[in-house]
């Protein structure tokens, strides 16, 4: 007699998601972004994504041919960082800095680990990283919204930190991307319409951005102004990068807490460091190394947050 109450290993609940089509929903996420930053900035925009995205995907390819490893370039995963690679750039910058930025992403943020699911850090930001300390004036050097040829002396952000911010800057503006910055992080309502997307099917949560966001806001009110309690927040939220990082970048699965409570100390900590590089520190802008942090503290606060096993102390 057949017996039926045969139970297997682990997992019992099978879903349709996959690896695949999850990394490809996040890059579909980003497509509004992409747009965004094309017609703010023009077709360089375009050109500085592309080359990301191809060099990204070619690294990949070349390092896990030589090291005789499965071939994983149709998953999406190497097309995300060249795109979140290329958001982190100016539209100006010569075709090779992000060519430079996705071989380094690739090569040291990811495959040294080990590959996809095995890097502590978001390769994304390790390039960006590495190209703000190797070429800090082309990482520096932006151009004016809707104005192709003209370069922008400082993003908002670097403004402030010199000092010479002007006097009531529409937010409107800054919520649609009329502003010096990087490809894909100026225009905040492109960014949450791509955010919303990935909370409604599930693929993110809201723990880690929302409680970055917050947490920043909070900071910068308390402590950015002359006086206690008279920093603009909102100005924090709508400029720099926080809205790309929160939600696109801060949310990587592998490199940030599995548990609900080790996410919630995971976006608190974001916010703290990228408040306190943004006002005290050298840097206009402090979420990429928050990130990266924050990164690191993961399997710590993975240890130290990790749920009871059933039936024990």
């Amino acid at each position: 007699m057949e017996n039926k109450l045969l139970v297997s290993l682990s997992p019992h609940i099978h879903k349709k998601e996959s690896v695949s089509r999850i990394m490809w929903a996040v890059v579909l996420s980003l497509i509004p972004a992409l747009i965004s930053g094309i017609i703010i900035f023009g077709l360089n925009a375009l050109w500085v994504t592309l080359a990301g995205v191809i060099a990204a995907v070619l690294t990949e390819l070349t390092l896990e041919v030589f090291t005789k490893k499965k071939i994983t370039i149709f998953d999406g995963s190497a097309v995300i960082t060249g795109i979140l690679l290329a958001f982190n750039l100016p539209s100006n910058v010569p075709l090779w800095l992000p060519v430079s930025g996705a071989i380094f992403s690739i090569a040291i943020g990811k495959q040294v680990f080990g590959g996809i699911g095995q890097n502590i850090f978001n390769p994304a930001l390790v390039g960006r990283v590495f190209l703000m300390a190797s070429w800090p004036k082309y990482m520096t050097t932006f151009v004016k919204p809707f104005n192709y040829d003209a370069v922008a002396s400082a993003t908002p952000l670097a403004a402030l930190k010199e000092g010479r911010i002007l006097e009531n800057i529409p937010y409107l503006d800054l919520f649609l991307g009329n502003r010096a910055g990087c490809i894909g992080e100026v225009c905040i309502l492109a960014l949450l319409i791509g955010a919303a997307y990935l909370l409604i099917k599930g693929y993110i949560s809201w723990h880690i951005p929302v409680i970055y966001i917050v947490t920043t806001a909070l900071f910068t009110y308390t402590f950015g102004g002359k006086a206690l309690f008279g920093g603009d927040w909102l100005f924090q939220i709508l400029t720099g990068g926080l809205i790309l990082g929160a939600f696109f970048m801060a949310t990587d699965y592998v490199a940030t807490p599995l548990t609900i409570r080790g996410q919630v100390i995971f976006g608190i900590g974001c916010g703290l460091l990228t408040a306190i590089i943004r006002l005290w520190g050298g840097y206009p802008e402090g979420v990429s190394y928050a990130i990266l942090i924050m990164n690191g503290a993961t399997p710590f606060i993975d240890r130290y947050t990790k749920s009871r096993i059933y039936g024990t102390k």
